[in-house]
Formats: structure tokens, sequence, C-alpha cells
């Protein structure tokens, strides 16, 4: 089919190079524009953006698809269908009816759970045993269309937001490609989505991220593991110069039993307010990510110590 592809990030760009890898038509790639990234803060293209240019297609990164002429040049293409994975735009009535056969997206939870904008995270966070990837019509609501097919991601006990990204990315392009071949044969069933069970998937800010030690520990892996690596939640450590920030990337439940926030062992065991947390791999600020066993030849904390 002849399709435009509107995407941005790692998660969509295995998609896009499966939907070239089926044989269909990509008349255009829409991403988000260049943003600074870096120590340098350099403009530089999304994932989507650098992986289409490689393989020489056609790249538009439209501040907005509300414009009247961007719209009239989405029309223009003679689209078959449009695929959208995390684009990063809410898409317009004039858009989403321009394809022939419409706009469908790849989203990464089982719908009507999460909604929105942090699926993945939202899920390992919440505790959530299973997760993953549908493949739906794209209407004017928020993640509201019929589902057209669905690949189930089981969520493990040392699962990591990027981890599971992975799993859903690879599961996502695979059903793109299954679902695209049905909707090009007439064969797709759609599914409205239930009205009972939904949630959303709040974007996730820099200042959620602190770790709360008071909280059970229980709850605390799952922030640790649903924030890594990115934003990556964090807590402060105490020297003689004063606190240092460290971010904790994996992590453990354990049992164990202390004042929140205390080292109970010399390898990194952290009590909580129920239980404890072992820190698997940390990240200092200013340095690269470690196992703690690497981090703590450098940086011990002597049992005792209060994290905060």
């Amino acid at each position: 089919m002849r399709l435009a592809f509107l995407g941005t990030p790692d998660f969509a760009a295995r998609a896009l190079e499966a939907v070239i890898e089926a044989g269909h038509e990509v008349a255009a790639v829409y991403s988000q524009p260049p943003a600074p990234r870096g120590r340098g803060q350099a403009l530089r293209p999304s994932p989507v953006h650098a992986f289409a240019e490689e393989r020489g297609l056609s790249v538009r990164t439209p501040a907005s698809l509300r414009d009247a002429a961007e719209i009239e040049a989405f029309r223009g293409l003679g689209l078959d269908a449009a695929v959208v994975v995390a684009f990063g735009q809410i898409l317009t009535r004039e858009i989403l009816e321009a394809p022939r056969l419409g706009c469908f997206n790849v989203h990464a939870s089982l719908l009507p759970r999460w909604r929105g904008a942090a699926p993945i995270q939202r899920a390992i966070m919440a505790g959530d045993p299973l997760t993953g990837v549908q493949v739906m019509r794209m209407t004017e609501g928020l993640d509201e269309g019929s589902v057209l097919s669905t690949a189930t991601v089981r969520i493990g006990p040392l699962d990591t937001a990027g981890t599971l990204h992975d799993r859903l990315a690879e599961a996502g392009a695979q059903l793109l490609v299954e679902t695209l071949a049905a909707i090009e044969r007439g064969e797709a069933v759609e599914t409205p989505q239930a009205h009972e069970g939904v949630t959303y998937a709040k974007k996730i800010s820099a200042k959620a991220a602190r770790l709360k030690w008071t909280r059970p520990a229980a709850e605390v892996d799952r922030k640790i593991r649903g924030l890594s690596p990115f934003p990556g939640a964090w807590f402060e450590a105490p020297t003689e110069k004063g606190p240092v920030r460290i971010k904790a990337l994996l992590s453990r439940y354990e049992d164990g039993e202390g004042a929140p926030g205390e080292v109970l062992d010399d390898e990194m065991l952290i009590a909580c307010g129920e239980g404890a947390v072992r820190l698997l791999k940390v990240q200092r600020e200013g340095r690269g990510p470690q196992d703690a066993e690497v981090f703590l030849r450098g940086f011990p904390l002597r049992v005792g110590a209060r994290l905060t």
C-alpha cells in the first residue's frame, strides 16, 4: 500500500523499518522537528528522521500538522493509509480522514488500560503482570479507537522500562506488518474498546522521579525499574562534602527492616517503609551507569548511613 509514516522515537523507528521490509511504499515520513540533544545541545534529528533519511525517504518535520498548508500537502500524497507510532502530535479530523483507508496507531499497552503518553513506564510502576501492543484505528479521542490486533508481553520482576520497551517495539513492528496485510486484504476485524477499566498514562516529570524511601519496598522497586533508563529515579547519598545525587537504574525487592533510607548491608540493601530494595545498578552525577559492586568500590556506603 501507499503509506505515510508518522513517528519520532526509537520505538517508532523499528516499526518504520518493518513497514519498509514488508514492501509498502512510504510516500512520506513525518517526525517531530530536530531538537537540542546531548551535552552540546546541538539540534539533532529524531531517531525516525535519521533512519528515514538513511533509507532515502522523504522526511517532513512540521511543528504542527494543524496548519492548512500542511493538511493540504498531506491530502495530496494520495495515501491508502497512514501509520502513526509515538508521533507526538494530536491529529485533526482532516488528517485522520485523508487516507483512503484511514490512520492506524501502534500503542504500547492493552487498551483501554494506559491510554496516553507513558504506557510502558506506568505499567511497570503499577505492578501490571502483563502488557502488550495493539494496532487501533485512530479517532479524534485520545487512544479511543477500535482495536484491530493485539500481542501480549509479560512483565518480568527485573524488567525496566528500557528492556520492556525493546521487547514491545519488536512485537509492535511484527504486529503492524501483519495487521497492514489484513487491512490490505480487507480481512481486518475491528473491536470497540471496553468502556470499563480506562486508565491514563500521564507523562512523567523529573520532579516526580525522586524516590521516597518511606513508601513500601515493592512500590519503590517498581518506580526504579519503571523510570529506568529515563528519566531515572533518584535519591541523595551523604558525603563529607554534602549530599550527592544518584540515579537508581535497577533494583530487586527483598526482605529487610530498618529506618526508611537506611543502608542495611555492604551490598546496597536499602530499607523502605515496608521491606527493602537491593540496588543493582546506579549512576552517579556526571558518570556512566555502573553495577552496584563496581559503584561501591569508588563510592562506599557504610552500613547505617541514611539515603534521602
